[in-house]
């Protein structure tokens, strides 16, 4: 250290010592901003993940949500390119309007990575996703077996997607579900309406009861869907004929297979703690220019009510995850 150095240091002592040793910590911290479009039990997961992943690799985690709002969204990711956060992890509101914004950000030196949904341009590093149309069929599976050991083989099926909100993603899923029926000669599907927030679920899903009443089997593709759908059976008095079936899963799911009412059969739920924790873990790596697949799928998890004791541990995990913000 020269002279002149050392007597700088000297004088910087006198404001606090810190100014002269930061030089000395290497690399600033890196910043990525999270982003979520809803709020539920399944994003506030993903968060936690996110959170334990920023704090292991010693990021800072930016976090926000778009509410369903892709003006909204647009303003975010404007946003984090104006403060020039260094990554973006984003479940995209759409396949195709969401490009744009994510363009930019790319075009910025932003690294962008996608979870749950992307979009259909080569703009992320990598997309962290359960598979869509396996989520679907994995309910699909178990609702079949029901059909065909409890119904002889016959129902009319009704379904609550989420289509207007983020079609690519809901498609997928009920492509999945009724892919797994279709062996079944004796099943129609003769409703489907979009609902995916629980007041509206149990709206709709009472309106189909009604203009269908020999609707025996009601399968939804989200949470509050199936939350919906549950508590429109019990409204119409029909448990014990007519049944339900989900996709997502969440601990007011898992109370509901629990229940003695018998309505819930099944769901299958992603795991949104490790896709949060991924996400953010994939993105310090390509932050640092490590190889990273562009595409990494997570399994589901079925949860039956034939298997209590799984959906016992399923509450367990659960609420040992959201006892704490930081898990």
């Amino acid at each position: 250290m020269s002279r002149g150095t050392v007597l700088v240091c000297i004088v910087l002592l006198g404001f606090g010592w810190f100014g002269c040793q930061r030089t000395s910590k290497g690399p600033p911290q890196r910043t990525i901003a999270g982003i979520v479009f809803q709020e539920d039990q399944f994003f506030r997961l993903v968060l936690f993940g996110m959170r334990d992943a920023a704090a292991r690799e010693g990021v800072h985690l930016l976090e926000a949500n778009s509410a369903g709002r892709p003006d909204k969204e647009i303003q975010l990711v404007n946003t984090y390119i104006a403060q020039g956060v260094d990554a973006i992890v984003i479940s995209p509101l759409s396949a195709s309007a969401s490009i744009s914004a994510l363009e930019r950000a790319r075009s910025r030196g932003i690294t962008v990575i996608t979870y749950n949904t992307t979009v259909e341009r080569d703009i992320p590093a990598a997309y962290v996703e359960s598979d869509q149309e396996e989520l679907g069929a994995s309910t699909g599976r178990a609702a079949r077996a029901y059909i065909e050991h409890a119904l002889g083989g016959k129902a009319n099926v009704a379904l609550l997607v989420f289509d207007s909100q983020a079609p690519e993603q809901s498609h997928a899923r009920s492509r999945g579900f009724a892919r797994e029926l279709t062996p079944l000669p004796g099943v129609r599907i003769v409703a489907r309406q979009d609902a995916w927030l629980a007041e509206q679920a149990v709206k709709k899903a009472g309106d189909i009861l009604t203009a269908h009443p020999e609707v025996n089997v009601l399968w939804a593709a989200n949470e509050g869907g199936t939350v919906g759908a549950v508590l429109a059976v019990r409204n119409s008095a029909k448990a014990g004929r007519i049944v339900v079936f989900g996709t997502d899963a969440g601990e007011q799911l898992a109370d509901f297979l629990q229940a003695g009412d018998g309505i819930l059969q099944a769901v299958t739920g992603q795991e949104p703690f490790a896709i949060g924790s991924q996400s953010v873990s994939i993105a310090v790596k390509a932050l640092k220019g490590e190889a990273i697949a562009s595409r990494i799928s997570l399994p589901g998890r079925l949860l039956t009510r034939e298997n209590p004791d799984d959906v016992r541990r399923f509450k367990e995990e659960l609420q040992k995850m959201l006892k704490s913000d930081h898990p």
